[in-house]
């Protein structure tokens, strides 16, 4: 009896042992943090949207970080996130190398992307070839998302939602003033042509008559022979997605030249808080960042409260679909329960977030956001939302008067 007592005694003691060795090499073996990393233009030409995504992101991190990181069960315990920024300069080639360097020297969970279709279209490939999550915003080419990419998503409004969404708007105007006689700038690249014929079909679906529809390469310094062309065409809406030193080229050379659409959309170039730097010549254009820090979805208010306090203005239209990709990715870590990047990208794809800053949001199974395109108007130098109704700030502002006439005060 004594030996069976002294038996269970040293099974109980190996066990508690054991359980103990266990507890302490569990513990050594938890991560510090979960490297993520982010390659982002800072600089180049597209710096300004760049710092508004950075911004986003780390707004994110910090609020996550605040408390304790994200919950990773196969640890049983929270991990913060370290952000890992890279700059890639606003080239391609730039965006591929930092990816392949934060995946070989920083074994990253997670790439977050940066600002433009170009360099997204580049960062693609890359996060499917080494088999890493990709989350990027501020990007609405839709052709990378046909090519079978499991590891790219995007939570935003992609080509067709911008083609259809600016004609359902326009619609909404009585039909004999709605602006009929429709020119299109497009850029010569793979998004240019992608958004430029999507507008032709929609605005031929609609009734609309494409008048003009001429190309141009990236970092045009002289517009004239195209605007002329608007001009004896008498385009009554303007479509154009220019980068922001070709935007501002655009606009600026447009009201040296007199001319002035009833209406026009601008996709990308007025994201940028520099476009007020044109005061009236770039009042009144149409954009569609992806978001407004006026939508009434869960989080805005901080996200503003903070960016006021620290920039003086409500959040810039990418800094709300850039903190919401963090959310989503540390809202699939959870759900994963590991840091295994394959069931963390199973995890994304089953994303059903009701409460965002940037709304519900879902994935296609092409990695494309369910998610909101709505229309902003500059007016008076401020980013008003005039679509969808419900949650408008302002009127639409329709026909637009020329340059000259218009009362601009910055907003003051």
């Amino acid at each position: 009896m004594k030996k069976m007592s002294f038996m269970i005694v040293m099974v109980l003691v190996s066990l508690v042992l054991s359980l103990s060795i266990g507890s302490i090499v569990s513990a050594q073996d938890v991560p510090e943090a979960i490297n993520v990393g982010a390659v982002i233009p800072l600089t180049g030409a597209f710096a300004g949207g760049g710092a508004q995504v950075e911004r986003g992101y780390q707004f994110a991190v910090d609020a996550i970080n605040a408390e304790g990181g994200v919950f990773v069960e196969e640890f049983g315990t929270r991990i913060p996130i370290n952000l890992i920024v890279r700059d890639d300069e606003s080239d391609p080639g730039n965006t591929v190398a930092q990816l392949e360097s934060l995946f070989a020297e920083e074994d990253v969970t997670a790439y977050l992307g940066g600002f433009g279709s170009s360099l997204h279209a580049a960062a693609a490939a890359i996060a499917e070839k080494n088999q890493v999550p990709y989350l990027g915003v501020a990007f609405a080419l839709w052709d990378i998302h046909q090519q079978g990419f499991r590891y790219l998503f995007s939570p935003f409004p992609k080509s067709p939602d911008l083609a259809r969404d600016i004609f359902v708007f326009l619609n909404e105007l009585p039909e004999d003033e709605r602006p009929l006689r429709v020119g299109i700038l497009q850029e010569s690249t793979d998004w240019g042509i992608e958004l430029g014929n999507l507008w032709v079909e929609n605005a031929e679906a609609n009734g609309y008559e494409v008048v003009v529809h001429e190309t141009y390469t990236p970092l045009n310094q002289d517009f004239t022979d195209l605007i002329l062309q608007l001009q004896e065409n008498d385009v009554q809406l303007l479509l154009s997605l220019p980068i922001p030193p070709d935007g501002i080229t655009l606009y600026r050379q447009m009201a040296e030249l007199g001319y002035t659409p009833a209406a026009s959309l601008a996709i990308r170039a007025p994201d940028v808080p520099t476009w007020v730097d044109l005061g009236a010549a770039g009042d009144l254009v149409m954009l569609m960042p992806g978001w407004h820090n006026s939508l009434g979805f869960a989080g805005v208010e901080a996200l503003n409260e903070r960016h006021i306090e620290e920039f003086g203005r409500p959040a810039d239209p990418q800094v709300g679909p850039a903190f919401t990709a963090v959310m989503i990715l540390a809202d699939a870590i959870e759900r994963a329960g590991t840091l295994d990047r394959d069931a963390i990208r199973d995890a994304i794809a089953e994303t059903n977030l009701e409460e965002t800053p940037i709304g519900p949001i879902s994935f296609n199974e092409d990695g494309t956001g369910v998610t909101s395109s709505p229309i902003l108007q500059y007016q008076n130098g401020v980013t008003e939302l005039v679509w969808p109704d419900e949650f408008a700030t302002a009127d639409f502002i329709y026909p637009a008067p020329p340059v000259e006439e218009r009362e601009f005060d910055a907003g003051e």
